[in-house]
């Protein structure tokens, strides 16, 4: 099982419809989700949550993956930024992030034992979206295992 993260800090908002980032999986690559972080960049509370991905929608730029083992093999699923146009059909994980009103209030969830498991595909993928509040810029980071 190798390990890998990324993070970005979102082009805009995101919405109750447009996922603010997403990991997608590959065609034949699924991943075990580990972490997820998620950062408010502003002084407005809002709440967002998890976000499974079952088509894909249009996704914003791509972050830079990274392998945590200098000899291991390179990611085959990538983080995207806020989705745009086309919103893809997701289903809520029961995962929260509420963010308080202030510059770098943030939630850190973390998914031991199995972890959440996503299928291989380019349509599959876990997100974060908007739950209720005023969307804000965010820095998110994602952590995540692939093989085996």
């Amino acid at each position: 099982m190798a390990r890998f993260s990324a993070g970005l800090r979102t082009a805009s908002a995101g919405s109750t419809t447009l996922p603010s980032a997403a990991l997608a999986g590959s065609a034949s690559n699924g991943f075990i989700l580990r972490e997820v972080a998620v950062f408010n960049t502003t002084i407005t509370a809002c709440v967002y949550k998890l976000v499974r991905l079952s088509t894909a929608g249009t996704p914003g730029a791509g972050a830079t993956e990274a392998e945590w083992d200098e000899d291991g093999p390179a990611p085959a699923c990538t983080l995207a930024g806020v989705y745009t146009s086309t919103a893809p059909t997701t289903t809520e994980l029961g995962i929260l992030f509420p963010l308080g009103a202030a510059i770098g209030s943030g939630v850190v969830r973390t998914f031991g034992g199995p972890g959440i498991r996503c299928q291989p595909g380019t349509a599959n993928g876990i997100g974060v979206m908007l739950a209720t509040g005023t969307g804000q810029v965010l820095d998110i980071d994602v952590t995540w295992d692939e093989g085996g």
